[in-house]
């Protein structure tokens, strides 16, 4: 897949981030930093070993917020599989972390992954843009497409990124 700057309606920002002899501060979320149309519903942590990921998958609905505040360094690949984009089939990765606090907003149709490129653990904070098992957690469907097959041409190129550096294994 042809590696491209950017992929039609993926946003990356940097976070605001602060600090005094006290400590930091990163902004993480605002509202107003988002278009109209992505209204996060909830939020989550999630903590990813070194040398571990998260993914392939996508979602048909949900916007996926990222903010990558650290601690840890992610590489994020980002593939669009939306039929009517005018990047299709294009493929982008976002270094984000620690080292690069950002925001990545994920529009549904992009198959994302997001490996832990350091040697500590990588948070990320999610600000998803519909409710995990909906409302109540009482429906099955979640929205969500894996790609975590070798089969799958986002894991065979995703694989072929990884050769020469670290890997899971489950």
């Amino acid at each position: 897949m042809k590696t491209v700057e950017a992929l039609e309606g993926v946003i990356v920002k940097e976070l605001p981030a602060f600090s005094d002899h006290r400590g930091g501060l990163v902004e993480t979320f605002r509202i107003d930093d988002l278009p109209e149309f992505v209204r996060p519903v909830m939020s989550y942590v999630s903590f990813t070993r070194p040398g571990r990921y998260r993914g392939p998958h996508e979602h048909h609905v949900r916007y996926e917020v990222f903010a990558f505040p650290g601690p840890g360094d992610a590489l994020v690949t980002l593939w669009d599989n939306r039929e009517w984009s005018p990047t299709r089939n294009g493929k982008m990765v976002i270094a984000a972390g620690a080292s690069k606090p950002r925001l990545v907003v994920i529009p549904p149709g992009i198959v994302h992954v997001v490996e832990n490129d350091s040697a500590e653990d990588l948070l990320l904070v999610n600000y998803p843009t519909t409710l995990y098992k909906g409302w109540g957690r009482d429906k099955e469907f979640t929205d969500e497409v894996r790609y975590e097959h070798d089969e799958s041409p986002f894991w065979k190129d995703y694989a072929e990124d990884l050769k020469g550096r670290h890997r899971h294994e489950d």
